[in-house]
C-alpha cells in the first residue's frame, strides 16, 4: 500500500484535530492527580472555585465567569457527600457573584462540622469574601487580596443610594430614588444580618474574637471603601479576621492547570528559574506560619 502526499496531508490534518482533545484529557488528568495528592496529604475533602475568563467554541469570544446557580448546586453536592468529621478545603479564585448562590455555599459551610479551610492564592472579592469569611481559617498568599461586601443594586452601591437620601431634602428627591433607598436599606441590613451569623460562627469552634465582629460588619457591608477596593493580608488580619500568611506549592500547582485561555501573543511572559542574591520581601503583618512552599 503507497500512500500520496493528498494522504498524508489527511492524515496529518486528523491527527492534529486530535491533538487539542489529548491536552486536554490530559490536563483533566493532572487535575484530579493534584487535587487527589493534595486530600490525602490534609486528609481533606478539597473544592475548587476557580473562575476565569472562557472561551466560546471557536470564535475566542470572552466571558466573564462568576458565583452561579450551578456553581452552589455543585458545592453544596461536594460538601453533602462529605463526611461530618472530614475537614473542608475550599480553593477560591473568584470576583464574586450571586448573592442566593454564596449564600447557600456560606451556610453549608457554617453548618459543616468539621474544620473548613479557604485557600486564596490571588484574590477573592465580594462573593468570594463572604465565602471566605465562613471559613474557620483563611489562607493566603502574601500578596492576594479580599474585598468589601456591600450589596449593590443595578450600577450603584446600596451606600452610596442611601447617602443621596440623607443628603437632600425629601421633597428634591423622586420617588425611584426614595424606591431604590429603601431597597438598598433592606438591602444592607441583610448582608449585614448575614455577615454577622457567619463570624458569629462556633462551629468546631470560635473563630473571631466577640469585640470585633461589630467592626467588620461596618467595614465590610457598609460601602467606606468601592466595591472593587482591595483588602489586604494585613488589613484583613487587623480588622480580626483568622487569617494565615503561606500557601501550600500545590495550590500554586493547581492554579496552573487552570490557564487563562490566550489568543495571540502572551501579556505576561517571563523566565522560569530562580535567581540569586535575592532581597526577602517585608514580613506580613498577619499571622505568618512556617514557610509551606515545599
Amino acid at each position: 500500500m503507497t500512500f500520496s502526499w493528498f494522504d498524508l496531508f489527511w492524515i496529518f490534518l486528523a491527527l492534529s484535530s486530535l491533538q487539542p482533545i489529548w491536552q486536554r484529557r490530559q490536563t483533566e488528568f493532572r487535575r484530579v492527580q493534584t487535587l487527589r495528592e493534595f486530600e490525602r496529604g490534609r486528609s481533606s475533602r478539597v473544592i475548587l472555585l476557580i473562575h476565569r475568563q472562557e472561551s466560546i467554541s471557536l470564535l475566542g469570544i470572552p466571558l466573564s465567569r462568576y458565583i452561579t446557580i450551578e456553581d452552589s448546586e455543585q458545592v453544596l453536592r461536594a460538601i453533602r457527600f462529605t463526611p461530618a468529621n472530614v475537614p473542608i478545603d475550599l480553593i477560591l479564585h473568584t470576583p464574586g457573584g450571586l448573592v442566593l448562590a454564596t449564600e447557600q455555599i456560606a451556610r453549608a459551610l457554617i453548618r459543616h462540622p468539621a474544620k473548613v479551610t479557604v485557600f486564596v492564592p490571588h484574590y477573592a472579592m465580594s462573593g468570594g469574601t463572604m465565602l471566605a469569611l465562613a471559613a474557620d481559617e483563611i489562607v493566603m498568599d502574601a500578596n492576594a487580596v479580599l474585598g468589601p461586601v456591600d450589596p449593590q443594586l443595578g450600577n450603584f452601591p446600596a451606600a452610596s443610594i442611601l447617602k443621596v437620601v440623607d443628603q437632600k431634602p425629601i421633597a428634591e428627591i423622586d420617588d425611584e430614588t426614595l424606591i431604590m433607598a429603601d431597597l438598598a436599606r433592606k438591602a444592607v441590613q441583610q448582608v449585614q444580618r448575614f455577615v454577622r451569623t457567619l463570624l458569629k460562627d462556633t462551629t468546631p469552634q470560635q473563630k473571631i474574637l466577640p469585640e470585633n465582629v461589630e467592626q467588620i460588619v461596618e467595614v465590610l457591608t457598609t460601602g467606606q471603601v468601592t466595591h472593587d477596593y482591595p483588602i489586604t493580608v494585613e488589613e484583613a488580619t487587623e480588622l480580626g479576621l483568622p487569617i494565615t500568611v503561606g500557601l501550600p506549592k500545590s495550590i500554586y500547582d493547581l492554579m496552573e492547570l487552570y490557564p487563562q485561555p490566550q489568543g495571540g501573543r502572551p501579556s505576561v511572559q517571563y523566565i522560569p528559574m530562580p535567581y540569586g542574591d535575592q532581597r526577602p520581601l517585608p514580613a506580613p503583618k498577619g499571622r505568618p506560619i512556617p514557610d509551606r512552599t515545599q
